[in-house]
């Protein structure tokens, strides 16, 4: 099946966007730490554009809008009718929803426990603190426990008050457990790998996520000792995940019908190429402006954050590709597989965080970390993948 994005790449395969979405990155952090700086006033009525309950804010209007844009463009590319067909290629879809779920999510949470909760434990800082959500529909007197954390009151509202690099430690449990569904297209597109393959997993991995991310969110954090706000997961789930893929699938089948393929392939995705990026560096203004004191006050921050961050990418993506091997896939089935794995659904993970803690969290803190190596470090796994292509057959090879 052909890639719908492919016909949309520059030369090297990516757009101006996702070639240097490093570069942009970087920029809006900048920028959203000078806005943080400057006009701190702007930053926080951004942040009071929320939908309340018991006066605690549950779900930020402007991050709803910039996230159903960012999941929107990736969910109307896939094509369902494909998942159909992931039957005749049962061993690479069993060994990416293995790696994605029964091995990823916790590796995860336990190199970045070992990272941020002990090793670098004494940099983050033993006193230091965060402030989170209040779990929703919970109500708790201010000087309450729950898990570590006690309950406060800022500025008129209850909050938690947790350890900072517990923090941390929520934001990468909550990109450990969302496998990537978006750029992994550009990634298997540049490893040369099976685009049919790739699209088919993108859409199980959409689906599966409806049915796990809530389940092993909860058990993780838990597991952490951190507040575990289930109705809000489940509502992160249904907003950020659910609502963008039944928009998605709805508008891909009246758009084709109504227009054709074509011109839905051609001038439709064309238009919406640009769009999940622009919302995603809207979203990085505002969680920096938000959290530029604390990287100022330690710009090692972000290296404490990265670290186990790479790690794991590295891992993940070597598991599931030396795995490929004995089960005795062809390279176009390997590189996508393990791509899948190593590469995070960093919008989900930073909308989770965002609904779940806070946009002033460390934890929506440590998931944009994961959006700033994303780039960077799947380059270099896909550099991996070409000069390795050798280890396997190839489908002519094996045809």
């Amino acid at each position: 099946m052909e890639n719908e994005n492919s016909h949309k790449k520059t030369g090297k395969g990516l757009n101006i966007f996702e070639r240097y979405l490093t570069v942009w990155v970087a920029l809006c952090i900048v920028g959203g730490i000078v806005l943080g700086k400057l006009a701190p006033s702007v930053a926080t009525y951004l942040d009071s554009l929320a939908i309340y309950v018991n006066k605690a804010p549950v779900v930020s209007i402007p991050i709803a809008v910039c996230l159903f844009f960012m999941m929107y463009p990736i969910m109307v590319k896939i094509d369902f009718a494909e998942v159909l067909k992931a039957g005749k290629s049962i061993k690479p879809v069993g060994l990416t929803l293995f790696v994605n779920w029964a091995i990823k999510p916790f590796t995860m949470y336990a190199i970045a426990l070992f990272f941020l909760g002990n090793l670098f434990y004494n940099f983050i800082g033993p006193e230091s603190l965060d402030l989170v959500k209040m779990p929703f529909g919970l109500d708790l007197p201010v000087g309450a426990t729950y898990g570590v954390g006690k309950v406060i009151e800022a500025n008129g509202v209850k909050m938690l008050e947790v350890p900072l690099w517990r923090s941390y430690l929520a934001g990468c449990i909550l990109l450990g457990i969302a496998p990537c569904t978006a750029m992994v297209l550009v990634w298997g597109y540049l490893a040369k790998g099976n685009d049919g393959h790739t699209l088919v997993m993108v859409a199980i991995n959409s689906l599966t996520m409806l049915l796990l991310y809530g389940p092993l969110g909860g058990f993780l954090l838990g597991v952490g000792r951190l507040p575990v706000p289930w109705q809000a997961l489940l509502l992160s789930i249904a907003i950020y995940v659910a609502l963008p893929l039944v928009a998605g699938y709805l508008s891909r089948k009246w758009i084709i019908a109504a227009k054709g393929k074509d011109w839905f392939q051609q001038r439709f995705l064309h238009f919406l190429t640009p769009v999940t990026i622009i919302a995603l560096l809207v979203t990085l203004v505002l969680l920096f402006s938000f959290k530029g004191e604390v990287i100022l006050s330690n710009p090692l921050t972000i290296l404490w954050i990265a670290i186990p961050l790479f790690i794991q990418t590295n891992l993940i993506f070597w598991i599931g590709y030396l795995l490929s091997k004995p089960l005795k896939l062809s390279y176009e089935d390997a590189a996508p597989s393990a791509m899948i794995g190593a590469s995070n659904h960093f919008e989900v993970a930073i909308a989770t965080a965002t609904m779940l803690f806070g946009l002033s969290s460390g934890a929506a803190l440590a998931t944009v970390v994961g959006v700033l190596i994303e780039v960077p470090v799947m380059l270099m796994l896909v550099k991996i993948c070409l000069r390795t292509q050798n280890w396997f057959a190839t489908d002519i090879q094996r045809g």
